[in-house]
């Protein structure tokens, strides 16, 4: 018995041994199974991170262009805002040139209106003179009977009023 006995020893060693390496072979099996899936999972996961950098280049050049046409639309609001108060300016000095105008021609009107009165008056004075004259020298009136002095019309003033600014359109007609 003596002699079965290393050998039943060592048959149980080899036994571990093997149980051992069936158990190592499984855990490395396992952790194989372990790192394909986890190098599967990175894939995925870089795959992603590819697919989200691509997202955010092409956010970032829709952002980019965005900011372009802000800015390009900005300009162009501060040059309509330019050519409004030009228009504006215009405008008004415009309408300061027409009031000035209109009040030009109200005064000449007026003007007018007293040198015509001033003639008609010179008129009837020359008119007295010349009656005076005939009666004088005993000489028939030539407009008796003829002469119908018209009653003295007052042209009715037409104002002109003071368009307000902002006020009504220019025609250039």
């Amino acid at each position: 018995m003596a002699s079965s006995a290393p050998r039943t020893r060592a048959a149980a060693a080899l036994r571990m041994k093997q149980i051992a390496l069936d158990n190592q072979g499984r855990t490395i099996r396992r952790l194989r199974a372990q790192l394909a899936t986890e190098r599967r999972g990175l894939a995925t996961t870089k795959k992603e991170l590819e697919d989200t950098q691509v997202a955010l280049e092409a956010s970032h050049k829709v952002i980019a262009g965005l900011t372009e046409i802000g800015l390009s639309m900005s300009k162009k609001i501060e040059k309509m805002k330019v050519k409004k108060q030009l228009a504006e300016a215009n405008h008004v000095e415009c309408h300061q040139k027409f009031q000035a105008r209109i009040h030009e021609a109200e005064d000449s009107m007026q003007a007018q209106h007293l040198i015509i009165e001033a003639l008609v008056e010179e008129k009837d004075s020359l008119l007295q003179t010349i009656q005076g004259l005939q009666e004088a020298n005993n000489a028939p009136a030539p407009f008796d009977g003829e002469w119908e002095e018209e009653p003295e019309e007052q042209p009715e003033e037409e104002e002109i009023e003071d368009i307000p600014l902002g006020e009504g359109e220019i025609d250039d007609e």
